[in-house]
């Protein structure tokens, strides 16, 4: 009998943010193929004799290939397993999430998708800054900074992304060893240096740190900071809301 595969998203680092379903699923699964981005308290939720499978990428170093993590997935399933992929954030956010389920599809296995909390949303969250606010920023753009490594930057738009921040707010995931150069490119299209932008590090965890300033010099105070991965970046006017109260966990 053929298993099935589980696409869970583990939410963004706050364990309690995973959904109720996620949970569930985790709680039954046979294998648990996990990222190193995920609230490792998770992990205490499985049972005693469920397998763990630790494919954590770092941000220079792939410790499993994705051919191989599909492989795995598609492996433990045929043996007639419930196999869960464990993954920070939201599967289909940057994850990789729509290729193993592309993966499973290909090779006739049967999979599910638990989306989960998304850390384009939640990290500002728990840094005070909404995302949109009304008569502030009523749209958000959520674009990655590390890119395909085969492909150049050049397929991101700046151009497109300096048009949506007039409309809104600029979410950066997985951007923070780029910033410097991402700044800049924004700026030329025309974004302001005085636009408000803040680096969130390990956003909802005890270990969240930020750093605020504007685009022209987020870059420096950064690095002055020593932030690194994982770190998000949110760029417009919504910043200046966490100074009016918003910034609850102070």
């Amino acid at each position: 009998m053929t298993g099935k595969v589980v696409l869970v998203g583990a939410g963004p680092g706050d364990a309690g943010l995973i959904t109720v379903k996620g949970l569930k699923i985790l709680q039954q699964a046979d294998v648990v193929l996990y990222d190193r981005l995920i609230p490792l308290a998770l992990l205490d939720e499985l049972r005693a004799d469920a397998e763990r499978i630790d494919v954590g990428k770092m941000p220079t170093k792939h410790r499993v290939a994705q051919e191989d993590i599909n492989r795995l997935l598609i492996e433990h399933a045929r043996q007639g397993k419930l196999v869960v992929r464990l993954k920070g954030g939201d599967p289909f956010v940057f994850g990789r999430g729509g290729e193993e389920a592309l993966a499973c599809h290909a090779a006739g296995i049967r999979f599910e998708v638990v989306p989960g909390v998304s850390s384009a949303i939640a990290v500002p969250a728990y840094a005070g800054v909404p995302v949109t606010h009304r008569q502030v920023a009523s749209a958000f753009t959520v674009f990655t900074g590390h890119a395909d490594p085969n492909t150049t930057d050049s397929d991101i738009d700046y151009a497109a992304l300096a048009s949506a921040a007039r409309l809104g707010t600029l979410v950066l995931l997985m951007g923070v060893n780029n910033l410097p150069h991402i700044a800049a490119r924004l700026q030329a299209e025309g974004i302001a240096g005085d636009t408000p932008a803040i680096c969130i590090e390990w956003g909802t965890t005890p270990q969240q740190r930020t750093v605020e300033g504007t685009l022209a010099t987020l870059s420096a105070l950064v690095i002055e900071a020593g932030i690194g991965t994982p770190a998000l970046t949110v760029i417009g006017a919504v910043v200046n809301l966490r100074g009016m109260g918003l910034d609850w966990l102070t």
